[in-house]
Parts: structure tokens; sequence; C-alpha cells
């Protein structure tokens, strides 16, 4: 092992002083973010009646029943459904390939966010992955897909003539009602960045990908869960 020199033993605590700052600095962020969201709610509920805040709670709660009871509708008919069928779900980023409750393979996936910027900048357009979905296409290298517009406002690319474009979702892709796609990141093209899922759709291993591509047909079912 080599002897650490003065210099060398400096320059490792001011990394692991800049470390700790960093993560001093951002904890400091949400706390404050959390504080402000908190002052916030407390100043709108204390300008209400006890009754628009009893009516508000009941509201909020009854929403969130109704959600969960559509989540567990919809995982148990998933479970119940006896032909192939795709099963996500969004709290575990798990994709299970399965048929009449037996699954034939696990697969991990990242979801991309459910709300992404409008045409604007300043309105926010919300796009819900929960629910039952069917496959409409399955595509392979070379397919066109126009790819949205946002995806070229949000990264910063000048947006083409035409947004139909061959091969951008990569070599594999399966497109889903409603405009949702499971994809995996493509070599090239807009969508060639690790670190950006396009709003409401799913991002996969490419081998998983192209594993599951050979047993997904179109009207195929797939559910998304929590």
């Amino acid at each position: 092992m080599g002897v650490q020199t003065p210099r060398s033993r400096r320059r490792g605590r001011n990394a692991v002083f800049l470390i700790i700052l960093l993560a001093a600095v951002a904890n400091t962020l949400m706390a404050a973010r959390y504080f402000t969201y908190r002052e916030e709610t407390g100043r709108l509920r204390a300008g209400m009646t006890k009754a628009q805040r009893e009516r508000t709670d009941a509201v909020v709660t009854a929403e969130r029943h109704r959600l969960r009871v559509e989540w567990e509708l919809v995982r148990r008919q998933a479970r119940g459904d006896k032909q192939l069928h795709l099963s996500i779900n969004v709290d575990s980023s798990r994709m299970i390939l399965e048929r009449d409750g037996i699954v034939l393979r696990d697969m991990h996936v990242r979801l991309g966010p459910e709300r992404f910027r409008g045409a604007t900048g300043d309105t926010s357009i919300s796009v819900q992955p929960l629910g039952q979905r069917t496959v409409q296409r399955v595509l392979g290298e070379g397919d066109s897909w126009e790819v949205p517009r946002t995806v070229f406002d949000e990264r910063g690319i000048p947006v083409p003539e035409s947004r139909r474009l061959p091969g951008a979702l990569g070599a594999n892709a399966i497109v889903l009602s409603e405009g949702t796609v499971i994809y995996a990141v493509p070599e090239s093209g807009p969508l060639a960045d690790s670190t950006y899922v396009l709003p409401g759709s799913v991002v996969m291993d490419p081998a998983d990908l192209k594993a599951l591509s050979a047993s997904i047909r179109p009207g195929m079912s797939v559910y998304f869960y929590r």
C-alpha cells in the first residue's frame, strides 16, 4: 500500500467535508420546502370555516378510498385473467408476464412521471398510467413512431419537420392504448437518454424487452396498479 502524504490526506478530508456540506444543503432545502408546504396548507385551512374544513376533509378521504378501491379492483382483475397478460405494480416498479395466476417472467422497470409541462411551460398535463390498457402495436427495429412534441421541449432538442421517426423507440417497443409505450432506452434519437423516461410510459432492460416482445400480441391486456 502507498504512503499517504499530508497533501493527499488534506484532499481526502476536503472531499469528505464537501460531501457532508452538500448533504446538509440538500436536507436544508427539503426541510424548507416541507415547512413552506405546511405553512401554506395551514394558511388555507385557517381561512376556511369549520364546515368548509369538514367538507374538504370528507372529500379528500372519499377520494382516497375510491382510488384504493379502484386499484384493488384492477389488481384482482389482473390476478383473475386466465389469458396471457402483463401486470405492472407502479409502487414496486415490477412487471410480470403471467397467465392464469402463474408468473412466467418477472422484470424490473422504470416508470415515467405522471405529469409533464404543457406547451406554454406554465401548465401541467396529467398522464395517469393506472388501470387497464391493451396492446395496440409491437414495434421492431426501424419501425416509425411519432415522438410527442413535449419530448423535444423537455430535452431542449429542436423539433424536426416530421416527428414520426424510424427507430425512435429503439429495437423493440410495445405501444399500448391511450399512448402509453413500453420501451428500452434507444442508442440514438430524442429518447436516447438513460435519465429521461417518457411521461406515463415504461422503460425496461433491452434484453428483457427483446425476450418479452416475442410473447406479446395486439389485444393483450396490460394492468397498471399500486
